[in-house]
């Protein structure tokens, strides 16, 4: 039976899932496939580049830094995260992404972006992180904040938007043992967002629009039927043993170590029980 991992998002909150991630890569554990959501996408990489200690690196370093992240690059860009710098010069120049050893490890990776036209999640597999660069920013493009992101003549942004825990989208490739890595803790439950601003900006896309005002009712229920799962031993569930306090967009360097420490003490003190469940 294929084993599958699944990364929620949640950005900044997805040092949580980097210190899981740096755990799980010291202990040996490993996985058929992976499949990751926004943050989940974008961090989830550097586990089969086997780079521990990679993410929380490059975030702590630059997330002050006015060319990678801020009011300025949004103004200059439209999006927050700064496309040339976060997703260009950081990766390939100042804390090299290792690409070939993500490309040996013959392990499939998929990024969940939202189709803009669609409201529709789609399943991008990313076989070259420097190739296929424009999946992983498409499944982080925040909305209000990012600028839709072009592939093959359409427009995606954030996957979170369609699919948030693609846990059944996993089972349905053929991955039957699963486990997945949350950044929410058990108590918590999405709450709806403001309609005005979603109906104003996304008015010419009436199926995104849509998907993203009912987004909080489809995460409730999917978490809801992870928990079930859960329950039943049909899937391993990391989550924050205590909630998580931080912004998306936090910019606190040691905020960010915070949550990636929380991260690496769950992932220790899940790490041989998800060892024993993968082994069936």
């Amino acid at each position: 039976m294929k084993t599958g991992l699944v990364l929620e998002g949640g950005a900044m909150r997805g040092m949580y899932t980097a210190g899981v991630l740096d755990v799980l890569l010291e202990k040996g554990i490993e996985f058929d496939g992976i499949m990751g959501v926004s943050a989940g996408a974008l961090f989830g990489p550097n586990f089969l580049s086997k780079q521990p200690g990679r993410v929380i690196r490059y975030n702590k370093r630059f997330i002050r830094d006015k060319r990678y992240k801020g009011w300025g690059c949004l103004l200059r860009e439209g999006n927050l995260f700064s496309s040339g710098f976060a997703y260009g010069e950081v990766p390939r120049r100042l804390d090299v992404f290792d690409d070939e050893t993500f490309k040996k490890s013959g392990v499939p990776f998929y990024a969940v972006v939202t189709g803009l036209e669609s409201g529709e999640p789609e399943y991008m597999e990313i076989k070259s992180v420097f190739d296929d660069m424009d999946k992983l920013r498409a499944s982080g493009s925040m909305p209000f904040v990012s600028r839709p992101v072009e592939i093959e003549g359409k427009l995606y942004l954030d996957g979170g938007v369609a699919d948030s825990v693609p846990y059944e989208a996993m089972e349905k490739m053929g991955y039957g043992r699963l486990a997945v890595i949350l950044t929410r803790d058990m108590d918590y439950r999405k709450k709806p967002m403001p309609a005005l601003p979603i109906k104003l900006c996304f008015r010419s896309y009436p199926r995104f629009r849509d998907k993203l005002l009912k987004r909080h009712e489809t995460y409730n229920r999917s978490v809801a039927r992870l928990r079930e799962l859960e329950e039943r031993g049909k899937v391993f569930v990391i989550r924050p043993s205590e909630p998580i306090e931080i912004g998306r967009v936090e910019s606190d360097p040691e905020k960010l170590q915070q949550v990636y420490e929380l991260g690496l003490k769950d992932g220790a003190a899940a790490a041989d029980r998800l060892a024993e469940f993968l082994k069936g």
